[in-house]
């Protein structure tokens, strides 16, 4: 969009805001990548250590290495994935890409949830 300004040939032009919306994703991805750094590294860092399993105490202590393991690996993917949703979700804007974006975060959120209740409760 620009417009003619009164003094001749010269214009002026406005910030298209829909130009650099993929930016603006990639913007937001990498500041949700920076503020899950820290987790992301605790979850491979449980998943990936066999001793770590007894910090936690109780049935979590007694439950199979596997399941151990496996709940961290999905919480980890979970924590991998999100800059990229987010940045995704931001870049498209759309409802349907967001209630898209939104039934997958309720999805990871009740697997983690079930798998914790089966191995952690």
């Amino acid at each position: 969009m620009s417009t003619k300004s009164k003094q001749g040939p010269h214009r002026e032009t406005t910030l298209n805001v829909r130009v650099g919306r993929g930016h603006w994703g990639a913007f937001a991805g990498l500041i949700v990548a920076v503020l899950i750094a820290y987790p992301l590294s605790a979850c491979i860092a449980f998943a990936t250590h066999p001793a770590t399993q007894k910090l936690f105490g109780g049935r979590l202590e007694s439950a199979s290495q596997a399941g151990y393991q496996a709940f961290w690996w999905i919480l980890a993917l979970l924590c991998i994935a999100l800059p990229f949703i987010v940045g995704f979700g931001i870049a498209k804007l759309s409802s349907r890409t967001l209630a898209v974006i939104g039934g997958v975060v309720v999805v990871f959120l009740i697997l983690v949830i079930v798998l914790g209740q089966m191995f952690a409760f």
